[in-house]
């Protein structure tokens, strides 16, 4: 291909899904073009499997998701005379290992481990269409064997010597099961084939009617289709019928029953046509089996729990009650013994959580790795019998495991959902049921813990937030309000507090106790606090330029440990300096008091650093660590900020004697210290009095301003306090 039209398919397939595509059919081609009788070229062929290799891509990505689709592939196959048993087999194999492999990418949005589950529903429906297929082709060739045989016969009765061997030859060798019986159903006459399929004993097959053929899974309408055939009110019918032989085993058939009429068209005779299916049956159960357990343990894969939770979810008068179950520190344990034993714990668990599942509607599953669920059903299930069910769990998993001479304790969280058929769908309670267990594991585990809708619901909102936090710095979702501080003694504005607030689309503007904390667990906290530092330091700029009469001598900005521990926070503030032209001395960061507990020298040299370049560094939320005092000497603080604990201990009158003492000596020891002291959440004339009464130099609050847009600080009078 010329290098413009190697462009040409670029542009027109930007994911490559064609070549994988490609890829796909190539190594499903080689699989199975040994073991099949066609003409076509290899090459051929592999462009003959290129369409159901994207029939198969666009079923695993399917919404809804129909793995009917996947029939039409196994029939396809038998129509390219792909009918070796090798050929199913290794297109199964191909279909396992490698569909997800190269079509697993798309727009779907569909998680890995559902792929998965759809990859093997897929394999059952393609092996289905394969029987299917195959089986209609055998039928359809056989019946014709079977029709030309009763055509012999009946010549043969005009010419017995010649038409009678004939048709012997036909009857006698057919490799289907061919029977003759009367209208009474009196068996008549039976081939080699059909004999052997009963074990092999004639006088068993001839001596019986019909009608005595019944089997307790024969499906409902046989008999009527039967009644309608000897009446003469149909001229045949096919169904599937199990037998029952001789020994007590089951023979499962694909049967044809056709009505043989005389020269006048009265019914006569009845001629059955019998497939033996019980082979291909066992090989669609294990395929079924396969695609609906658990290699390693055995137990019920996510794909069955859906269907049974499904249908639970939608009978009529059905309850229902599902734990969640996720063992505490297993992956403590993989590490620590290897994963073949802790695939031999997964084991040891999934038996025990069997035996605590007996009841009827009751029944246990994995989901995967170490995530187990127990279900159970009935019109009188209640939240105690759920409940009842986590406990016999817990109970089991109780005792020690011995692994590789070890005894292991085995804990696990547990969320629990309860319930009514119709209010909720199978992905919303497994939803709530994976909250409700993160719940328990966050209350120390090896618990169980209620679903509940406002926790839930709380628990959504963190992930939508979660999620959407990227965009929205991206989108400049964020803004910042600046609150004044101000010095206790003359009331002037000493400087601000750049706080960061969130525009959220839907939950309209949110404090940073609602993302921060999101920002952290991500990541996302970095770029966050990089922008929150380049606008407050350009807005810092900014009044210097406007009023050089006077103004914000000083910008402070938050730090998280996680920005703390960051390896380029002194390169960026260094940065953002320089390109601003803001002093160094103009700028203030906020470090938590807990942030610094412990601290070791690595972790406090960028802030030596920063401090040495001139900006200052305030210890934020004062008082409410377990910090040494004498820490203080070794800390490159500048500033103390008293957490607002002790300016509402100030609130009462009078005020608490403890909170001023404390606060006083605090006071004392900073100014020894040569550090400047800040007090938070100032609200009241009283309060501002005692803390300018007992030696703090700045203090901020609703008393002063409350957060608000840069414009208000230079505005800022006594006589704006709340």
């Amino acid at each position: 291909m010329s290098t413009g039209a190697q462009a040409a398919g670029s542009d027109a397939d930007p994911d490559g899904l064609e070549d994988r595509l490609r890829r796909f059919a190539t190594i499903w081609s080689r699989a199975i073009f040994p073991v099949t009788a066609t003409s076509m070229t290899r090459t051929e062929f592999e462009q003959h499997l290129l369409p159901l290799a994207r029939q198969l891509g666009t079923a695993l990505h399917a919404v809804p998701f129909d793995p009917a689709l996947a029939q039409g592939v196994g029939a396809a196959l038998v129509a390219a005379h792909c009918t070796e048993p090798d050929a199913l087999s290794r297109s199964l194999g191909v279909v396992d290992s490698y569909l997800v492999l190269y079509c697993g990418g798309g727009p779907s949005g569909v998680r890995p481990d559902d792929l998965r589950a759809r990859c093997a529903r897929l394999q059952h429906a393609l092996a289905a269409g394969f029987a299917r297929a195959l089986r209609e082709r055998t039928l359809s060739e056989q019946e014709a064997i079977a029709r030309s045989a009763l055509t012999a016969r009946t010549f043969a009765e005009q010419a017995l010597h010649a038409s009678q061997a004939r048709f012997r030859a036909v009857f006698e060798d057919a490799a289907i099961g061919i029977g003759i019986a009367d209208l009474e159903g009196n068996v008549i006459d039976v081939n080699e084939a059909l004999t052997r399929m009963f074990g092999g004993l004639d006088s068993v097959v001839r001596a019986r009617n019909v009608t005595e053929w019944v089997h307790p899974e024969d499906a409902p309408h046989v008999w009527q289709l039967y009644g309608e055939l000897v009446r003469g009110e149909r001229d045949h019918f096919q169904v599937e019928k199990p037998f029952y032989r001789s020994d007590g085993t089951v023979l499962w058939t694909n049967l044809t029953v056709s009505l043989l009429r005389d020269p006048e068209g009265r019914p006569q005779y009845q001629l059955a046509l019998m497939e033996d299916t019980t082979e291909r049956r066992l090989l669609n159960l294990r395929l079924r089996y396969e695609a609906t357990h658990d290699a390693l343990t055995g137990l019920p894969n996510r794909t069955l729990f859906f269907e049974r939770l499904e249908k639970a979810l939608t009978g009529d008068s059905t309850r229902f009650g599902l734990c969640y179950l996720d063992l505490d520190g297993f992956k403590a344990i993989n590490d620590s013994l290897g994963h073949a034993a802790g695939d031999r714990l997964l084991v040891e668990v999934a038996d025990r959580l069997e035996r605590c599942a007996t009841a009827p509607g009751e029944m246990v599953a994995r989901l995967g790795g170490d995530e187990f669920v127990a279900l159970t059903t009935g019109p009188s299930v209640t939240a105690r019998d759920a409940e009842e069910l986590a406990v016999r769990i817990l109970t089991a998993l109780a005792a020690p495991i011995s692994l590789d001479g070890r005894d292991i304790t085995v804990r696990g969280s547990i969320g629990i959902v309860e319930g009514s058929a119709g209010e909720r769908g199978p992905a919303e309670v497994l939803r709530s049921a994976d909250i409700t267990m993160y719940r328990a594991k966050s209350a120390g585990g090896n618990r169980f813990e209620c679903a509940d809708p406002e926790a839930d619901a709380r628990a959504i909102t963190r992930h939508g937030l979660t999620t959407a936090l990227p965009a929205a710095l991206d989108r400049g979702e964020f803004f910042i309000e600046y609150q004044p501080l101000v010095h206790l003694g003359d009331g002037s504005v000493h400087g601000a507090e750049a706080l960061v607030r969130w525009c959220h689309p839907q939950h309209g503007t949110l404090g940073p106790d609602r993302f921060i904390p999101l920002a952290e667990h991500t990541g996302l906290i970095v770029p966050l606090g990089r922008w929150v530092l380049e606008e407050a330091v350009r807005q810092a700029r900014f009044w210097k330029r406007r009023h050089t009469d006077g103004g914000p001598l000083r910008i402070n900005v938050n730090l998280s440990p996680t920005q703390l521990h960051h390896p380029g926070l002194v390169q960026d503030i260094t940065d953002i300096l320089d390109r601003s032209g803001l002093a160094p001395g103009a700028l203030c960061l906020e470090v938590t008091e807990s942030a610094l507990i412990g601290a070791d020298e690595d972790l406090l040299k960028p802030l030596r650093h920063l401090a040495d370049m001139g900006v200052d560094i305030a210890l934020d939320d004062f008082g409410t660590g377990y910090s040494n005092l004498a820490n203080l000497r070794r800390l490159p603080v500048s500033v103390l900020k008293l957490d607002r604990s002790f300016t509402r201990g100030m609130q009462q009158h009078p005020a608490d004697p403890v909170d001023l003492k404390i606060v006083e000596g605090i006071v004392s020891l900073a100014h020894s210290l040569d550090l400047a002291v800040t007090v938070e959440g100032v609200e009241t004339a009283a309060q501002a009095e005692q803390l300018r009464a007992l030696g703090c130099d700045t203090a901020q609050g609703w008393y002063y301003a409350r957060p608000g847009t840069p414009d208000r600080i230079h505005t800022l009078a006594l006589a704006d306090a709340v």
